[in-house]
């Protein structure tokens, strides 16, 4: 509690209580490895002391019984055989012994205990086994028999028990060793088991810190995030616990105001956006209501408005073919007046019908092939060419989905423009050409006319927006209107190219299929793959001109091929 009210971060109070499990740990590692190493210590001297000191005390009892027995058989028998156990038995005494007070170098009293049996057999020997095999030697078997006496057995009684009293030596010290191994092995599983408990309450204070100032505070975060997600965008959200979690509660609380503020930005805007949906729901019924009147004003107008005008531009040419020269000249000009009139009238009601039905009245959009269309719209515009003496050119055109009507009405209107709005004393030559852009058929429609200021190429396509008298150049000017319109029903855009040097060039696009764009990638990609081969050689090109003023470099076999099959000519003359 005191580390929270003085702001113990999270990181530090993990810390902390790691660095305490660390310490205790490490001194807990520290006397184990003191424990184990006294262990291993005692261990070692059971096993590689106190039992070979055991185990030699014993041989060396033995090897004492074979020089005494080997005395006796020498003072029975005479024979000196018998002497070879005894002379084997000293030199292997020495070793032992030898062995044995260099096992016993950290025990005192075993080496106190070997003095005794080494002193006793040295005294025995001097005393009781050299004499007897001296005197066997020099009496026979009698005179050695003579000196083994009560006496002399005593004496190497004396030489066991000195021995016993060397293994009783070293069964103690084993004894000893063996109680301080079990002693440090228990203190060792002891402070294992210390570690063990260490370990084990260091996890249950971590799990209950962790709940304490992690799993707690979190679940509250948690709590009051899921009741903004619910939809109270504001309920304020207060951290608990360690300051970075406090931090982050206000992080939190901050994107919490802004979204809430966003929300009601939102709000306003999606009320906003309702009022102008119901105003444009408003207009569209107004325009539904207004279409339904254009439309009966269309039937009226092709209907009930043409009846009259007809009969008003017949009876005119009745009085202007009868009466014509027996009126004054004011009169037939009178009369001009109104045939024209009447039959301006008349234009301007069917172009204007023909413009209100395009997209109204469809056929469903089909597979166009675009050289039929323009075969169609040079026997339309024929007669118009005969008159002007003009030439109709394209070249090789794509098949595009559409309305077929629609479409040769379209190029007719183009076409016709370029051969009404002529240069005098010009022939008139009108090129129609199309190329894929950027996925769509550009199509160019271009003559070497009057052209067309930059300041009027939008104000062209405007219905009945004419830039010459109706003297000069006939027509009602709404050609060019119904050629947007047709377009932009066919989902494509026209517009006027403006730096055409000589003339008028309009172009408009229309969606091209996906075959046409994956064959014209593939083309691009063969044209760039042979672009290294193509530029190594200097075969020389002939140089045609495009319809929209550029030039490209044509092989002599394109060009023979364009002869034949690519492009198309309509000369009228």
């Amino acid at each position: 509690m005191k580390a929270y009210q003085q702001g113990w971060t999270l990181r530090r109070r993990v810390v902390a209580l790691l660095g305490v499990v660390l310490a205790l740990l490490l001194g807990l590692a520290a006397a184990e490895a003191v424990v184990a190493a006294k262990n291993r210590q005692n261990i070692d001297s059971v096993l590689l002391k106190t039992g070979p000191l055991r185990v030699q005390a014993q041989e060396l009892m033995s090897v004492l019984l074979d020089q005494e027995t080997a005395v006796r058989g020498y003072a029975v028998n005479g024979d000196r055989n018998d002497l070879v156990p005894y002379r084997e038995g000293v030199e292997r005494e020495q070793e032992l012994i030898a062995s044995i007070r260099s096992l016993s170098a950290g025990y005192p009293d075993v080496r106190r205990e070997l003095a005794v049996v080494e002193r006793q057999t040295t005294q025995w020997r001097t005393q009781v086994a050299e004499p007897v095999v001296a005197a066997t030697d020099r009496g026979g078997p009698q005179a050695g028999r003579a000196l083994i006496t009560d006496q002399t057995r005593q004496q190497f009684d004396g030489i066991r028990g000195a021995i016993n009293s060397l293994q009783d030596e070293v069964l103690t010290i084993r004894r000893e060793t063996a109680e301080r191994v079990n002693s440090t092995s228990n203190a060792l599983v002891v402070l294992l088991i210390i570690a063990a408990l260490v370990v084990a309450v260091a996890g249950a204070v971590m799990l209950l810190s962790l709940d304490r100032i992690l799993i707690r505070p979190l679940a509250g975060l948690v709590g009051q995030v899921r009741e903004v997600a619910a939809g109270d965008y504001q309920h304020h959200i207060a951290g608990s616990g360690p300051p970075e979690f406090r931090r982050l509660a206000d992080d939190i609380d901050l994107m919490r105001q802004k979204i809430a503020q966003e929300l009601d930005e939102v709000r306003q805007a999606r009320e906003r956006i309702e009022w102008v949906n119901d105003q444009l729901q408003k207009q569209a019924e107004e325009l539904t209501r207004s279409n339904r009147d254009l439309e009966q004003f269309a039937y009226v107008a092709s209907h009930d408005l043409q009846e009259p005008l007809r009969k008003v531009a017949s009876f005119c040419q009745l009085l202007q073919r009868r009466y014509a020269g027996q009126l004054d000249e004011r009169a037939d000009q009178y009369i001009a007046f109104a045939v024209d009139g009447a039959q301006r009238m008349q234009r301007l009601i069917n172009d204007l019908l023909a413009f209100s039905r395009i997209g109204r009245l469809t056929t469903g959009f089909t597979e166009v092939d675009l050289n039929r269309v323009m075969g169609d719209v040079a026997g339309q515009t024929e007669a118009a060419r005969q008159y002007a003496d003009a030439e109709l050119t394209w070249d090789e055109m794509p098949t595009i989905r559409g309305e077929e009507p629609l479409l040769t009405n379209l190029l007719v209107n183009l076409v016709s423009n370029s051969v009404k709005f002529r240069r005098p004393g010009v022939p008139s030559k009108v090129h129609v050409s199309a190329r894929l852009v950027d996925g769509e058929w550009e199509i160019s429609c271009r003559d070497n006319g009057i052209g067309i200021e930059p300041e009027f190429a939008d104000k062209i396509f405007v219905i009945f927006q004419r830039l010459h008298s109706k003297d000069a150049y006939p027509g009602t000017g709404i050609g060019l209107a119904i050629v947007k319109k047709i377009v932009e029903y066919h989902g494509g855009r026209v517009w006027v190219d403006t730096d055409t040097e000589e003339g008028t060039t309009i172009r408009f696009t229309l969606p091209a299929s996906e075959a046409d764009i994956e064959a014209a990638a593939a083309a691009e990609q063969a044209e760039a793959a042979g672009s290294d081969e193509a530029a190594a050689e200097d075969a020389p090109a002939d140089v045609a001109e495009q319809p929209d003023g550029a030039t490209r470099a044509e092989s002599p076999a394109e060009t023979a091929r364009q002869d034949t099959n690519g492009g198309m000519r309509e000369t009228v003359g």
